[in-house]
């Protein structure tokens, strides 16, 4: 007797993206960072955090800085609230002042190289009070939400959804490229 083959239900992929809740998979996206970030500085010394392949390109370490800094400032914003970087003691942890508008953009090669995380710990211990932070606040979005224009900046103006996705699309590629650049260290 053939094995039984289960029925789905029919539709279009409109009705199952509709099934969908967005905050859920918000949360299950941006919850991919932290671990990734971990593997790729677990075990690191200060000195490899600050290792650069080449002259002028990015550190491990500012990678990792650069990409908790953007997403705590967007969040802030987001939420209207400060930014963790200014109100709490983690700029001494990467031996910078806590400016909230330093985020990395626009940064010299110096800039990159005063990025000094004292270790994994800095780094790890920031992105986690940012990433439950982040995680909180997309809990509770809602679909209707994600329309509202955060940013008139840009042309068009810049949606949450569309932010949100900007935030996360920043993350995921500077931990590729630190977990590129761990793999460069020499041995």
């Amino acid at each position: 007797m053939p094995p039984s083959r289960e029925r789905r239900p029919v539709g279009t992929w409109r009705d199952l993206l509709s099934a969908v809740n967005t905050a859920e998979l918000l949360v299950e996206l941006y919850g991919r960072v932290p671990p990734l970030v971990h593997d790729a500085v677990e075990g690191l010394d200060a000195g490899q955090l600050r290792w650069q392949p080449a002259p002028g390109t990015n550190t491990i370490g500012w990678l990792v800085w650069h990409l908790t800094r953007v997403e705590d400032h967007h969040i802030a914003e987001i939420i209207d609230a400060p930014q963790l970087w200014a109100g709490g003691d983690w700029a001494a942890g990467f031996g910078l002042e806590p400016d909230p508008s330093n985020t990395g953009y626009g940064h010299t090669a110096d800039d990159v190289l005063a990025v000094r995380p004292t270790g994994p710990d800095a780094v790890i211990g920031y992105l986690a009070a940012v990433d439950e932070r982040t995680r909180s606040a997309l809990a509770a979005i809602d679909d209707g939400a994600l329309d509202r224009v955060v940013d008139r900046r840009w042309d068009p103006p810049v949606t949450l959804g569309v932010r949100l996705v900007s935030i996360a699309d920043d993350c995921l590629q500077h931990v590729g490229q630190a977990a590129y650049v761990r793999g460069l260290l020499p041995s």
